[in-house]
């Protein structure tokens, strides 16, 4: 790591620090008018914001960015308007900090409870969408955290443009505007720091592929948030409805192709193979390639299913692509989840009450789901407004991350001048 990385990287965290210990004091009118600051603000810099990101995406012309990233970098009226309606949105949300939770009296006359404070210093490291630069900054300021902000190279003009809305937001509200702080670089070096500011920064989010993912997971030395594959799974049980069953399983993978909750390989019961052919044929119909286990290609015959290897089940194909295989029980669906699923979201088809019930209990991922689609696994979608990333971690918040999920909780004792004999 160079000196001058670490340099800059030791005062934003100074900086962020400062904010961070006057940000968690600060109340939740004065945090929804910044909110409702930044919009209005970000409405009307829309020319500028649109001038810097032709900037970015002229560089990415020549470049070569592929499509589906350029498509992700590019801004026009109606995304700025999306995310000025998304600052809005969170100023909207109900505020975790201060709320207090089982507050009880002990045999020695005190009460012990708990209360929600913010996290503190949140560091997120992106790519390309320069959405993200409203939206997480909006959801660490709505939960009375600092953030530091490192997005893509390609996204660095736009990331500014709207950084410095947030930023003049905040002065506007009397807040401290280092509460949102660019990493106003491109220099790759200084993703190497923020991981090792440890001093300073209490959480990494990163928001992007596999690769950028790995890279902060092994280089960290402060903790992470993440999420590494979203391998999902439909089981479809022997008593499955079956109507149910070809809705939930085409919906799972067929809504959106190139997202975590995305199905990637359906487990259907050998009792339930009567539904094979129809949902092979409607899967191609819709474009699917389709790929199963030599049971399943026996019994859809001489449809155009390819040969699933043991890569297949591992894979997260973030494509129209669909491995398919036929299991003798639950216990086998279960077994294959545990085998090769990330521990990001699994669902069940069933009529059954005793077999959804085993499987909430026993399959172990962040989102597990009965007669629902794997697409459901969102945090606007489990009714926190927003999310700032899905986590497949243990510690400490799993699954669909929002508000909530950006603090942590204290305990909190009240006394009435009571000492312990």
């Amino acid at each position: 790591m160079s000196s001058d990385a670490f340099d800059i990287m030791t005062a934003l965290g100074e900086q962020a620090k400062v904010a961070a210990k006057t940000m968690r004091m600060v109340d939740t009118k004065s945090k929804n008018r910044a909110l409702q600051l930044a919009a209005a603000i970000l409405r009307r810099e829309m020319a500028e914001v649109l001038a810097a990101n032709a900037l970015d995406m002229k560089a990415a012309d020549e470049s070569g960015l592929d499509a589906a990233l350029k498509d992700r970098l590019a801004l026009d009226a109606d995304r700025v308007e999306s995310m000025a309606e998304g600052l809005e949105q969170v100023a909207a949300l109900p505020d975790p900090v201060g709320s207090v939770r089982d507050l009880v009296y002990r045999p020695s006359g005190i009460q012990v409870g708990h209360m929600r404070v913010p996290l503190g210093v949140i560091g997120i490291i992106y790519e390309s969408r320069p959405n993200v630069t409203a939206d997480a900054a909006a959801l660490c300021l709505k939960s009375g955290n600092a953030a530091i902000l490192r997005g893509g190279s390609e996204a660095i003009h736009s990331n500014r443009a709207v950084a410095a809305c947030l930023r003049r937001a905040l002065v506007d509200a009397g807040l401290p505007q280092d509460a949102v702080q660019l990493v106003d670089s491109t220099d790759r070096a200084l993703v190497g720091a923020l991981l090792k500011s440890e001093a300073y920064v209490d959480v990494i989010i990163p928001r992007g592929g596999k690769s950028l993912i790995e890279r902060v997971a092994a280089e960290s030395r402060v903790p992470v948030i993440k999420h590494l594959d979203g391998i999902c799974h439909v089981y479809i049980d022997a008593d499955a409805d079956r109507e149910m069953a070809m809705n939930i399983a085409i919906n799972a993978k067929t809504h959106r192709y190139g997202v975590c909750n995305a199905m990637e390989t359906l487990l259907i019961h050998q009792d339930a193979a009567d539904l094979a052919a129809d949902l092979t044929k409607a899967m191609l119909k819709k474009g699917v390639e389709v790929r199963g286990c030599d049971r399943f290609r026996a019994v859809v015959g001489r449809l155009d299913v390819k040969v699933a290897s043991d890569e297949d089940w591992a894979t997260e194909y973030l494509a129209p692509v669909l491995s398919i295989r036929l299991v003798g029980s639950i216990d086998e669906a279960i077994d294959h989840i545990a085998q090769y699923g990330s521990g990001h979201t699994e669902s069940i088809v069933t009529q059954d009450y005793d077999a959804g019930q085993r499987f909430l209990r026993e399959v172990d991922s962040s989102s597990v789901m009965i007669n629902a689609s794997t697409r459901f696994a969102d945090g606007f979608e489990y009714g926190l407004g927003a999310e700032i990333g899905i986590s497949t971690d243990r510690l400490h918040v799993r699954g669909p991350v929002g508000l909530e999920g950006l603090t942590t909780e204290k305990w909190i004792v009240l006394g009435h001048g009571e000492i312990r004999s």
